[in-house]
């Protein structure tokens, strides 16, 4: 009885094997029939993309960006660092019955247009669309050049060389800057001082081409070789090196449409302290490079191509300014190199007025070089702790540089007035215009000051190194 019980208990648990193992089976054979569904199926996800170079500290792609901005403010700043060249021809032999005023005004409506479109080009860049812009700038200074050569009033100059050229900079400039500045964090104060080391030499170039072939050339053919120099350095060097670099970038535009003018800037102290300072600055930049050709010849009484080599050493020493700025603003903070450069350039330009020797004269064109140098590269640089928000940085920096763009205008025709006043009987007289580039280039400098404390209060205290 026992035995038959264990052989019918064995059978059954032998049938309930057989049937356990059918059924995996059937459930292998539907799992291999049944569609796959989200859960069933596991794909392995593709690896991440990698980040783009441009949130990388440097490299090849980054140092080519440097280059080829460097050739593009070469052209674009170099033709307003050349522009005392043409001041001096234009008031003494060009257009010598229009006032040094109303000549200056040609090359402050340049360098007007050059920063306010900044003001479009900001956020255009924030877009995606640097390449148009890099591409239409360079075509349209080009034209600018050339059709200055065959311009013979006051009125054609101040359209070509003026207008023209000046809406095509402003496409142009920004680009430049932002794009060296996107890539590199560490060392962003040397590359923009690099980058903009292009506007002395390129002044110097221009400059060099002006002196050399004005006593042997028409006026026409003199710029139209310069025209030429400009569309070869543009097309055969910058823009391939600058758009193959800049290939590593992608797709800058971030989808979302970015606002030309940011609202919350008005309420934003630093923004306000910096933009101030930059019109402080910006009114007397300029008025020594603008006016050292003429000075030279008019007060002096030496040579025109003596004074365009005193210029040109003026241009150069800008050069080892931008450098040794942009090195020193990575050791101890851009704000003490900008404070101090500030300071000092407006100490110079006011020691200008006892100088009757063309040894000090060429000394105080070196040290107002190498100080001013220092003044483009570095505001560039500081922004970023004026306007931490990525997001209205582009706006920002272009109402800011808006500002600047006010005080280029009206600087040098203000010195110049100041000049034409303080002269009596005949005699011309460079009193006004030296005060007024020193005393306003030291109010920004004390405006400065204020902005680097602001700063330092916002970082709760922090290194006072920024």
């Amino acid at each position: 009885m026992d035995e038959q019980k264990k052989s019918a208990m064995s059978s059954a648990s032998d049938e309930e094997k057989d049937l356990s193992v059918d059924l995996e089976k059937d459930d292998v054979t539907r799992d291999e029939k049944a569609p796959p569904t989200a859960l069933a199926t596991v794909i392995p996800s593709p690896p991440p993309a990698p980040a783009p170079d441009a949130l990388q500290d440097g490299g090849t792609r980054a140092w080519l960006q440097v280059m080829g901005s460097f050739i593009v403010f070469g052209n674009l700043w170099g033709m307003s660092f050349a522009f005392g060249s043409f001041q001096s021809y234009y008031e003494l032999s060009y257009i010598p019955d229009e006032s040094a005023s109303s000549i200056s005004w040609i090359g402050t409506v340049t360098i007007f247009l050059l920063i306010l479109i900044g003001v479009i080009s900001g956020p255009l860049f924030d877009l995606g669309y640097f390449r148009t812009m890099l591409i239409v700038g360079a075509l349209g200074e080009t034209l600018g050049v050339f059709l200055m050569s065959v311009s013979k009033t006051y009125w054609q100059l101040m359209l070509t060389q003026g207008v023209l050229m000046g809406l095509s900079n402003g496409l142009l400039y920004l680009p430049g800057l932002a794009l060296v500045g996107r890539s590199f964090k560490k060392h962003r104060a040397i590359a923009m001082g690099v980058t903009t080391c292009g506007a002395p030499v390129g002044g110097i170039i221009y400059t060099l081409i002006f002196q050399q072939l004005i006593g042997k050339l028409s006026f026409g053919w003199t710029v139209r070789v310069i025209a030429f120099v400009m569309l070869g350095t543009y097309s055969l060097i910058s823009f391939p090196l600058l758009l193959w670099g800049a290939a590593n970038l992608g797709d800058i535009a971030s989808g979302s449409k970015r606002k030309l003018f940011d609202r919350g800037a008005l309420t934003d102290l630093p923004f306000w302290l910096y933009s101030s300072s930059n019109f402080l600055i910006f009114c007397g930049y300029m008025v020594p490079f603008v006016f050292i050709p003429s000075y030279g010849e008019l007060i002096l009484g030496i040579s025109r191509s003596m004074s365009l080599y005193v210029s040109m050493i003026s241009q150069a020493s800008s050069i080892l300014g931008r450098l040794v700025a942009g090195y020193s603003a990575s050791r101890v903070g851009v704000m003490v190199n900008w404070i101090t450069c500030v300071l000092v350039s407006g100490i110079v330009a006011i020691a200008w007025h006892g100088i009757n020797s063309l040894g000090g004269f060429i000394t105080i064109a070196a040290l107002y070089g190498c100080f001013s140098g220092a003044l483009i590269p570095l505001p560039p640089t500081v922004f970023p702790k004026v306007c931490p928000d990525p997001k209205v940085y582009g706006a920002r920096l272009g109402m800011a540089q808006g500002f600047g763009s006010i005080a280029s205008l009206i600087g040098p025709p203000i010195a110049a007035a100041l000049a034409s006043a303080s002269s009596k009987g005949g005699k011309t007289n460079y009193l006004g215009l030296q005060l007024f580039a020193g005393c306003i280039m030291v109010a920004g400098a004390c405006n400065l000051f204020v902005l680097w404390f602001t700063l330092m209060r916002r970082r709760n205290g922090g290194s006072r190194w920024i």
